[in-house]
């Protein structure tokens, strides 16, 4: 897996031009997540992929080209601090599947966002594996939707 994070100026197209250059070159994009920096006029766009290391290097360098790209980095995922969001909303039509359900967020260090007669929704953040393990356990429950983002990172230091 290869995570990329390029800082991009915020502006209309800009995603569109960067989905279309992995898309010609027949790369798959496993997850993405865009969002504005400290600076309002950039965003950072973050990309995980898969591919051998020739292949991640030319698409750094096509990237490198496009017009609205600032800057494009491969991150090490060993030297950055990376995170998913995933929302989970499960069947809990009994008090003991709430409090089962309630009890198992809390383990996952998560927080219930919402509340229904017949299901509880948990925010649950982390990197991959711990976001499956949750799902992995709650599954039990009987999970009604599962809403998960994109790995978004940032190097360490």
């Amino acid at each position: 897996m290869c995570i990329i994070s390029a800082l991009v100026e915020h502006k209309p197209g800009v995603l569109q031009r960067i989905a279309g250059l992995f898309s010609r070159r027949n790369f798959n994009i496993d997850e993405i997540s865009v969002g504005v920096t400290e600076n309002p006029e950039i965003a950072r766009i973050t990309i995980t992929t898969k591919g051998d290391e020739k292949d991640i290097e030319q698409m750094l360098k096509q990237m490198n080209k496009l017009v609205d790209v600032i800057k494009v980095t491969a991150l090490d995922e060993k030297n950055s601090v990376t995170r998913t969001l995933c929302l989970v909303k499960a069947n809990t039509p009994t008090r003991d599947a709430k409090s089962e359900f309630i009890q198992y967020t809390d383990v996952f260090r998560g927080r219930i966002v919402d509340v229904s007669r017949t299901s509880l929704t948990a925010e649950i953040t982390g990197d991959d594996d711990k976001i499956d393990a949750f799902i992995n356990l709650v599954r039990i429950l009987g999970i009604k939707e599962i809403a998960r983002t994109g790995t978004t990172a940032l190097e360490r230091g």
